[in-house]
């Protein structure tokens, strides 16, 4: 088990940490701002390195650690989320998923809209983790890089299979075992994310995008390409589309790709890396196409007949924002029991109709239909079998690589 350590993050780490709060996909909420203008951005990312200032340091902890467990005589779960990431009626007041909840079970949600990005909420509740103590919450919800670390460093319990029927059954395969929670035994997803091609079809006049190899070397395409400024998205695609699998890559792997984005800067191909700011440049036509987060796609389509998407041969990135038990939870049953909740396939239809993310649940497309036929049938929301074969997940980092890494990309950008 890994040992908390106060290391300081490298002024590089900082930087994109910046850059992600500023212009990534932890610079918006999570639908919010997608109503707003011409589109918005997933409010997922950052970075694998965690700052633990003001922090001892603390030794190996044991994982799965719980309080008692007090399910039984109090009838709440205490809920952290992601803001503007649930369903909420007309009067903006109720979420309706979680009243069908509570009158199936009489188990209160106190339901709290408190992460705003992964680092900030991680400094919220690293003093209680690290000395062992009740962080008042009984599910979190955190982007996959640091559930990661979370369990490794023990900070979160292990699952009941028996209270999570539905999530074992209903798991979607692409989600199924992801290296840092093999068999989801510390975790489920709460929904899943995608990052493929866009394109402005009136700005491409024509001319034909498939992979990302089009982006970076059709001539015609010079000056009008966008990728992210979030790393693991840009090289993940990039990556792919050289025939590496971001799920085991080298540290030869990781130059090739930069090496190969870096003659693509060097000729004026790509425009510029940016944040959540592309649905502007890809709605006004500033981007002919763009390597972009499947949930702006799915609200740009709907707002502007130009934009479409594209899923490369050589495959696509996905990550996933995780429902997780931290330690000394007071409710731990209760919060199995709402986790196993949305993996109904009718509540997960209520869930992806409203929010529009990839729900990872198997099942769905029938309930979803009912509510909206558009979104069944649309495949960033719900994949078919043959884009969930074409998913890729970027592996873990350790703490050198991460240093590593992001030093080199950052150089690229320009950050």
């Amino acid at each position: 088990m890994e040992q908390y350590e106060p290391d300081r993050l490298s002024p590089v780490q900082v930087a994109a940490i910046r850059r992600s709060l500023r212009s990534g996909r932890a610079a918006m909420t999570r639908r919010s701002l997608l109503r707003a203008s011409a589109g918005g951005a997933l409010t997922v990312g950052g970075l694998g390195a965690l700052s633990a200032c003001g922090i001892p340091a603390a030794g190996k902890t044991q994982g799965g650690t719980s309080a008692e467990d007090h399910s039984a005589e109090e009838k709440v779960v205490d809920f952290s989320n992601w803001t503007e990431y649930i369903d909420v009626d007309d009067s903006g007041k109720h979420h309706p998923t979680l009243e069908t909840f509570r009158r199936r079970t009489g188990i209160q949600v106190r339901y709290t809209e408190d992460i705003n990005d992964n680092d900030e909420f991680f400094g919220k509740i690293k003093p209680q983790l690290a000395a062992g103590q009740d962080t008042g919450r009984d599910i979190i919800v955190l982007t996959d890089w640091l559930a990661a670390r979370l369990i490794r460093l023990g900070w979160v319990q292990k699952l009941d299979p028996s209270h999570l029927p539905h999530a074992y059954t209903n798991l979607s395969a692409q989600f199924r075992d992801p290296d840092w929670d093999p068999g989801r035994a510390y975790s489920y997803p709460w929904q899943g994310i995608s990052t493929v091609i866009a394109y402005n079809k009136k700005a491409l006049d024509g001319i034909e995008v498939r992979s990302v190899s089009d982006l970076l070397d059709n001539p015609r395409l010079k000056g009008r390409v966008g990728f992210l400024s979030e790393m693991r998205d840009t090289v993940g695609m990039t990556m792919l589309d050289m025939g590496k699998d971001p799920g085991k890559f080298t540290d030869d792997d990781y130059d090739a790709v930069i090496a190969r984005l870096q003659r693509a800067v060097d000729k004026g191909q790509i425009r510029r890396f940016t944040g959540n700011d592309y649905t502007s440049d890809l709605t006004k036509g500033d981007f002919a196409a763009c390597v972009a987060w499947a949930g702006d796609v799915v609200q740009l389509k709907a707002d502007s007949p130009d934009v479409d998407f594209v899923i490369p041969d050589s495959g696509y990135m996905t990550s996933t924002d995780n429902m997780l038990i931290p330690n000394r939870a007071r409710h731990k049953t209760n919060a199995e029991l709402l986790m196993d909740f949305y993996y109904e396939p009718q509540q997960a239809a209520a869930l992806a109709a409203y929010i529009n993310y990839v729900t990872p649940v198997d099942g769905v497309k029938p309930y979803l239909a009912k509510i909206d036929k558009g979104a069944a049938d649309n495949p960033l929301i719900i994949p078919d079998k043959a884009m969930q074969a074409r998913s890729h997940a970027f592996r873990s980092l350790s703490q050198k690589e991460e240093t590593a890494y992001e030093e080199k990309f950052a150089k690229l950008t320009g950050a």
